[in-house]
């Protein structure tokens, strides 16, 4: 029998879609296993939602370190002795340096509240808002030293509604969040989903749109 495909998982803050991911693995639909979940902040739920699911943690705090550099470095080194196939980040809030992320090409993704490549970095609800959006959502995307910039694998939008604000609008999304995280990492687990020179891939075919979520599917 092949070894489950291994996952480690970056989180800064109470790790709603940690909680996600570790919900779907217990309803059967990720087979995988977790091997680590790391964090920069010593008192993230993140952390605690892993040990109680039994999976091993780690945490690293930036100001032990003299330069950003060398801690991202630090915490890597760390991630990378679990052995994980795939790493998550969900809502790991720093930015990571270049020569760190290189190994982990096509290894790493990002789960990110808005529909990529509009609205890079924070505050994403609020400039949904400013800007008169119709239309906002959460992208899952391929991690590269470009913040937020990596290739886009798949979205999940939703109608901005009148009387929406920053807060409504969070909490509206965060459902979508929470369905597709697990949907993404299911086919990159199975071996379906990739990337290469010639982008995102999806059972040998090039995507030439992000899939989208919809009515509980991945649809292309």
């Amino acid at each position: 029998m092949p070894s489950p495909f291994r996952i480690a998982i970056l989180a800064s803050g109470r790790g709603s879609n940690v909680a996600a991911l570790l919900a779907a693995r217990e309803r059967g639909e990720l087979p995988v296993e977790f091997v680590l979940v790391a964090s920069d902040k010593p008192a993230a739920g993140a952390l605690q939602l892993a040990q109680l699911a039994g999976v091993p943690t780690v945490v690293l705090d930036p100001r032990d370190y003299a330069e950003r550099r060398d801690y991202d470095f630090a915490l890597f080194e760390r991630i990378a002795a679990s052995k994980p196939d795939l790493l998550v980040l969900a809502g790991f809030m720093r930015i990571i340096d270049g020569d760190a992320l290189q190994p982990w090409a096509g290894r790493m993704i990002n789960i990110h509240p808005s529909l990529l490549p509009k609205y890079r970095g924070l505050h994403t609800h609020r400039r949904a808002l400013k800007a008169g959006d119709a239309e906002h959502g959460a992208s899952v995307h391929y991690v590269t030293a470009e913040l937020d910039g990596g290739p886009v694998i798949a979205q999940a939008p939703l109608s901005i509604e009148a009387g929406d604000d920053e807060n409504t609008l969070a909490a509206r999304l965060l459902p979508l969040e929470h369905q597709l995280l697990p949907a993404v990492v299911a086919l990159i687990a199975a071996g379906r989903l990739a990337l290469d020179e010639n982008g995102v891939s999806l059972d040998g075919e090039r995507l030439r749109h992000p899939l989208r979520w919809q009515h509980g599917n991945l649809l292309c």
